[in-house]
């Protein structure tokens, strides 16, 4: 099996980057030099605007703001960045199992782009939710360097002849995976979520910016705000001013059947709730609140707090507030920012 030179590798996937950011802008067939023939590109195109038929949670919107933030992470600079910080794999290739997730369009691909260029082969199984984006871009990647071919398998079936594996999954799954792949190197991802810290000092924009974190992608992601942790004197109403551009989302049939399922059951059990017409907001004691709506805590120690979070390590992916991950950011991860912060190319390029 070919492997080509980092800088090879570089070429094709900045080029690829340049590629999605095309798509993510919806912008016509670019000509030739793009790599594709005008039939290939006005196909993913197609796949773009039709795929929320098959997943109705993969809008159109949704699987561009996925385009976006890949086009901006595969620029030749990043790239490079990321790559100076590992060896260049000099020793025989080895058959890498990755088990993908499907909450939000192409979660998955980190882990595949990872096992392609730390020099690996990538044994690739979908999730269900998500089994035609990441084909299609590896499809089109052949387009730019045709060796990429024999250097994947989608596995439709059971996995076999892996010699490593990437597995991501909710709790439940992960004790499995961790039974299942005990005896070979392996990396394990369960089910994380996302918070944020607020202090009351925050500007509206500041705010705004944590309506992306809370609604992008319809809250499904690991980093999606799923709580958030106020003074306690702190006004709402504040908050709630500042997200209202986002109420356009209740008009999403599949967020609506969960916003009012979830005030249904609260309502019947006598929950109090704090609702705008689009999110629920409950005060709990739990991190991970469920679709279309937000828990939040009060607090008066933020010392105090600061300890609580690190004690929630393992069960939070990231953190917004003052010097921390900015407002607005969570969804638009750099390449060297690991789901679990598990270093997936060090492992790689350790096997």
């Amino acid at each position: 099996m070919e492997v080509q030179s980092r800088e090879r590798q570089i070429a094709t996937f900045s080029q690829l980057g340049q590629l999605i950011g095309h798509f993510a802008q919806g912008n016509p067939w670019p000509g030739f030099s793009s790599g594709l023939a005008q039939d290939e590109y006005e196909g993913f195109l197609q796949l773009i605007a039709t795929h929320y038929q098959s997943n109705g949670w993969f809008t159109q919107a949704n699987i561009k703001k996925s385009l976006a933030a890949w086009s901006e992470a595969l620029s030749k600079a990043n790239l490079e960045k990321w790559l100076s910080n590992y060896p260049e794999r000099k020793g025989e290739s080895k058959s890498i199992g990755i088990i993908c997730a499907g909450n939000i369009p192409l979660v998955g691909f980190h882990d595949v782009l990872s096992v392609l260029l730390a020099g690996h082969r990538a044994l690739v199984k979908l999730s269900s939710d998500d089994n035609k984006l990441i084909p299609a871009l590896l499809h089109l990647t052949e387009k730019l360097d045709p060796t990429i071919q024999e250097r994947y398998q989608i596995i439709p079936q059971k996995m076999t002849g892996f010699e490593a594996v990437i597995a991501t999954g909710s709790s439940n799954t992960a004790r499995y995976f961790h039974y299942y792949f005990k005896n070979i190197p392996h990396i394990i991802r369960k089910g994380r979520t996302s918070a944020a810290i607020l202090t009351g000092d925050e500007t509206d924009a500041e705010l705004n910016g944590l309506g992306n974190d809370i609604f992008d992608y319809f809250g499904l992601g690991c980093r999606s705000v799923s709580k958030i942790f106020i003074p306690e004197n702190y006004n709402l109403d504040k908050f709630f001013n500042a997200i209202y551009p986002f109420n356009e989302i209740i008009n999403h049939n599949k967020y609506a059947n969960n916003y009012d399922y979830n005030k249904a059951v609260w309502l019947l059990n006598r929950e109090d709730l704090l609702d705008n017409g689009f999110i629920l907001l409950k005060e709990e004691k739990s991190l991970a609140s469920p679709t279309a709506s937000l828990y939040y805590e009060r607090y008066s120690n933020l010392n105090e707090l600061n300890d609580f979070l690190q004690t929630q390590e393992e069960f939070i992916q990231c953190v917004v507030g003052q010097n921390r991950i900015p407002f607005g950011q969570t969804q638009c991860p750099t390449l060297w920012d690991y789901a679990d912060n598990v270093d997936t190319m060090k492992f790689l390029t350790e096997l």
